[in-house]
């Protein structure tokens, strides 16, 4: 049994309300808690800092369920980054730069909704001149890294706007979710 903390990274944008990825932290504290302990932030709704130290501490996994605005996270989720990974709680200095993580022995994954087709990674033509999904949310792994915790496989529903199939989306993360977590 895992102790895995689920954070809805989710800020409403124009007519974007969150349905998809409130649907995905659905689906997945679903599936999740039959064998694990599962806990929620859903960051639009407020939080307080202190909590959130204590679900870190307490949890095992982090799953980011975000959607990607202008190739990264949403600014609410970039504040919460912000205010809550505290120095002394998260990380530390070090003699080397970026290994004071205290977070070590957590594992952290993301789960990712873009408006990008999947043909736009992986190609050299394509926009994202051949990175993967990974290569292309590089950043915020560095985040993790810094604070000390080891990445899973992330996962990616695309073209979720013009083209969204939400029983795939939700499939294809149960699919997902028991190859990275072994549920």
């Amino acid at each position: 049994m895992k102790n895995i903390l689920i954070i809805n990274g989710h800020q409403k944008y124009g007519s974007a309300e969150g349905k998809l990825n409130q649907t995905l932290v659905d689906s997945m504290v679903s599936l999740l808690s039959e064998k694990n302990q599962v806990q929620t932030t859903t960051i639009q709704n407020g939080y307080s800092t202190q909590e959130e130290h204590k679900k870190f501490i307490w949890a095992d996994v982090v799953i980011y369920q975000t959607p990607i605005y202008w190739f990264s996270v949403p600014g609410l989720l970039k504040t919460y980054m912000d205010e809550v990974y505290e120095y002394g709680v998260f990380f530390k200095g070090a003699d080397e730069y970026g290994r004071g993580g205290l977070l070590t022995g957590k594992k952290y994954m993301f789960s990712t909704t873009w408006n990008a087709p999947e043909k736009a990674f992986n190609d050299p033509t394509q926009f994202f001149k051949g990175d993967s999904l990974e290569g292309a949310i590089a950043h915020l792994h560095r985040v993790q890294e810094f604070l000390g915790m080891q990445p899973l496989k992330s996962y990616a529903c695309y073209d979720v706007i013009k083209n969204p199939k939400l029983d795939k989306f939700v499939s294809e993360l149960g699919a997902h979710l028991n190859e990275v977590l072994n549920f």
